[in-house]
């Protein structure tokens, strides 16, 4: 089992920056894809990013494209997602996702095994 835990959400003005952290815990992620998912109220979880176990390959939807940046840092099992210009449109909650069983860059929730219990993110305009 892995557990994943995220933090460094919060309220943040239009323009800003924020850091999210994901820390895994129960056994290394190092293996897996990771990735990060975004819920805003009364609409469907989304796909933000994801990294490949190596770390080389990256993938973002197009809405965060060259404003936001996944990472990971295999030897303290953690995942980043570096989120500038932010937009009133990213606020939601942003979970963090580990995909077990594929060696690609999964888009799809069911494609992802464990999952982080969210961290609120409030752009205010």
């Amino acid at each position: 089992q892995v557990q994943l835990v995220e933090s460094g959400g919060g309220l943040v003005q239009a323009g800003g920056s924020l850091r999210l952290s994901c820390a895994a815990s129960g056994r290394t992620i190092s293996s897996y894809a990771m990735g990060w998912f975004r819920q805003a109220p009364g609409k469907e979880r989304e796909f933000v990013a994801a990294i490949s176990w190596s770390g080389a390959t990256t993938d973002y939807t197009d809405s965060v494209k060259d404003r936001f940046t996944i990472s990971r840092d295999i030897a303290k099992n953690m995942v980043y997602l570096q989120m500038n210009s932010l937009k009133p449109e990213d606020t939601a909650v942003y979970y963090c996702t580990a995909a077990t069983r594929t060696n690609g860059l999964p888009r799809y929730q069911y494609e992802y095994t464990y999952w982080g219990q969210g961290t609120q993110v409030t752009v205010s305009s």
